[in-house]
């Protein structure tokens, strides 16, 4: 038998024997007494009365087992009952997953809409869908810039720090109905959006109920006024081009075929015989003709053939580039770390979407430097540190529940520097609601404030916000 086929064998035979040892159960060890004494045997019935006794002819059985027969079976009972049986391992199952978090019921909508004018101009409607009259506080952010020229329902402008305008109302909305507001802007430059985002609020300002935005686009120009393209891009002046180009190729091409006709038939009249030679009867012998060299193209005309297609291929060349050229986005950035999607820029009030979330900041306020040690709730502050608070929607536009994270959610500072989300303020922003706990269900929306503690005079500059580690996330731009 050959070498490997014995070792083969040898290993087969020693896993086989490894297989029956873990088949054999555990056995559970007895007493010593139990295990010299052999079980009794099962109980039986008693015999009646009409049972005769055994008779003294009978033998019995010897005093040294007569002994034992009475007194070690119970002790194998005793044993065999007291010894415990070990416990079956419980079956292997996946811990519960978290329920996703659903959005608490809004008792106040909002819904903003432009309106076709010259200048801009925002429709409001702000709709109580609860059992009971409602007091509420409406706030519009007005671009940088920009300022109002009317406003309905008792509205107030108010500077809202910095370059920015809101504009505020207070309303006491009855069970089930429907208010509708409006403001109109100052005429902007043409070309230019505006975005006007709105929240309605609890009556103190503290909590939103809804958000929601609209951007107003200026009426598209004539196409009369509109800037024409350059005449090298124009698609007329380039065929146009190209016909010329064929047409002096062509006439090229004719005029060498001429001028070699020509030279051909003269060279032909110089070799053959005239009317001379006719009738001789000892013809002259033929002069032997000279070696004649191929005819090439002339040189002009091959330079000039090269110099087209040369011109031809760097103009195609230089189009096409320049149309790449021309579809690069030069206002975005990218964003460092960023594996799944594309990195996203914007302004406030603006939706953009990420992989998994879609986020909308509506609002951002901040706090006087020194209070964030005052807010209840908070963790440690610096001294003249202070709380901002964004106003922030988010929409998951998957088919499945995600998580998000407060350490993901980041304020950018000038300079660089960042801070994550204070999860304390904004459990306390939240009436004490954990929003990050929970994942988000599939298709669901909430609106929420989410509270960055900062340093220093500046406000943040850029807040940063993702739905993972690896979600190039959105970056908006505060005014």
């Amino acid at each position: 038998m050959p070498a490997s086929t014995r070792h083969h064998r040898a290993l087969a035979v020693f896993v086989h024997c490894l297989g029956i040892l873990a088949a054999v159960p555990a056995l559970p060890t007895a007493a010593p007494e139990a295990a010299a004494t052999p079980r009794p045997p099962a109980a039986t019935p008693q015999p009646t009365a009409a049972t005769p006794q055994p008779t003294a002819a009978t033998p019995a059985p010897p005093a040294a087992t007569a002994a034992p027969a009475g007194t070690r079976p119970p002790v194998a009972m005793v044993a065999r009952v007291t010894e415990p049986t070990p416990p079956s391992a419980p079956p292997a199952m996946a811990p519960p997953a978290r329920a996703p978090a659903s959005a608490p019921p809004q008792q106040v909508t909002v819904a903003v809409a432009t309106e076709s004018s010259p200048a801009p101009r925002y429709r409001i409607q702000v709709r109580n869908v609860s059992n009971s009259p409602l007091e509420t506080t409406v706030r519009q952010e007005l671009p940088p810039g920009s300022s109002t020229t009317a406003i309905s329902g008792g509205g107030r402008s108010t500077p809202a720090g910095g370059s920015a305008t809101e504009v505020t109302w207070r309303l006491r909305l009855p069970a089930h109905s429907t208010t509708t507001l409006g403001t109109a802007l100052a005429a902007t430059a043409p070309g230019r959006p505006l975005t006007a985002p709105t929240c309605a609020f609890t009556s103190d300002g503290s909590r939103p109920y809804d958000c929601a935005t609209a951007t107003w686009q200026a009426a598209a120009a004539p196409a009369a006024e509109a800037g024409e393209a350059p005449p090298w891009r124009r698609y007329p002046v380039l065929l146009a081009g190209l016909a010329v180009l064929l047409l002096i190729s062509a006439a090229l091409v004719w005029v060498w075929r001429r001028r070699r006709g020509r030279r051909v038939t003269a060279a032909a009249l110089s070799t053959g015989g005239g009317e001379s030679d006719r009738g001789t009867v000892y013809p002259r012998p033929a002069a032997p003709s000279p070696v004649r060299r191929r005819r090439t193209p002339p040189v002009w005309m091959l330079v000039g053939a090269a110099v087209v297609v040369l011109a031809g291929v760097v103009g195609t060349a230089g189009w096409t580039a320049t149309r790449q050229v021309a579809a690069i986005d030069t206002q975005k950035q990218p964003t460092s770390g960023a594996w799944v999607g594309t990195g996203v820029n914007g302004s406030l009030g603006v939706p953009l979407r990420e992989s998994a979330f879609e986020f909308t900041v509506y609002r951002m306020t901040c706090g006087a430097p020194g209070t964030a040690g005052k807010a209840d709730g908070g963790g440690a502050a610096p001294a003249n540190g202070r709380r901002c608070e964004a106003t922030v929607g988010v929409r998951n536009v998957t088919g499945d529940h995600q998580p998000w994270h407060s350490e993901l959610q980041r304020a950018y500072l000038p300079g660089g520097r960042w801070v994550s989300t204070d999860e304390s303020a904004t459990r306390t922003a939240n009436l004490g609601r954990d929003v990050f706990a929970d994942p988000m269900a599939a298709g669901t929306r909430m609106v929420l404030p989410l509270v960055f503690t900062v340093d220093g005079r500046d406000p943040p500059q850029q807040l940063e916000l993702r739905s993972g580690v690896f979600s190039a996330g959105v970056r908006v731009q505060m005014p």
